[in-house]
């Protein structure tokens, strides 16, 4: 079994890290399939209408693929991992939005493992975990806020939040060892590393989507997935 799912490299700072196996990367593939599969099938059973399943299926598919596109455009690439992205994690809080928690968090938590294939390099598995389903599908927290006023700003305010957890959490558990130098304790470097591109991208944001015309017309796309 060794080397089967991943085998043992190292990175460019010369870490000692794995690296995903084709057979590894095909088993996170299934899983993924898995995830979205089970987003739908958590649906209450009133809305589990194939017209619905379908609409889901496609709205939900494009939103997942303009994260991956928004996350390929790094306006701003921290030095250890990490960025501010063209509005990638809105197009995952909108999920969450759209319909409901569940839905929400299983495609979040999809995506994440969706990014770690795209650089299947991690250092543990309880990092990978904690780094990609984890952080990620916390932005799905959203959907518990999907049918309040102002349930977008709100959501993805929390979402962000829930995804900054994970990634202080992270940097605390796993990256201590990069505070040193830095004339910060562990907790302060981790929280201002990465509170530093998550905020600044979940600001960004959230000014976007509170400009009228800018949330009314994701309304109206709301509007548009129910119908």
């Amino acid at each position: 079994m060794k080397d089967f799912f991943a085998f043992p490299t190292t990175n460019s700072w010369d870490e000692d890290v794995f690296q995903l196996t084709s057979t590894g990367i095909i088993t996170v593939v299934v899983l993924i399939v898995a995830l979205i599969a089970l987003a739908l099938l958590l649906q209450p059973k009133e809305v589990r209408s194939k017209r619905y399943t379908t609409k889901q299926i496609v709205f939900s598919a494009v939103a997942l693929a303009l994260a991956v596109v928004a996350s390929m455009i790094r306006l701003w690439k921290m030095p250890m991992g990490g960025s501010v992205t063209l509005f990638s994690m809105l197009f995952l809080v909108l999920i969450g939005y759209w319909y409901g928690p569940k839905a929400g968090l299983m495609t979040g938590f999809a995506y994440g493992l969706l990014q770690f294939i795209m650089e299947p390099v991690f250092y543990s598995i309880p990092q990978m975990l904690v780094d990609y389903p984890l952080a990620f599908g916390a932005l799905g927290l959203s959907g518990f806020f999907s049918g309040k006023k102002h349930g977008l700003q709100i959501g993805y305010v929390v979402g962000v939040l829930g995804r900054l957890v994970f990634a202080f959490l992270s940097g605390l558990l796993f990256f201590a060892d990069y505070a040193k130098g830095s004339g910060m304790s562990a907790p302060i470097y981790s929280l201002a590393y990465n509170g530093s591109y998550l905020g600044t991208e979940g600001v960004v944001t959230l000014i976007l989507i509170s400009i009228p015309a800018v949330e009314n017309g994701l309304k109206h796309i709301k509007r548009i997935t129910k119908e």
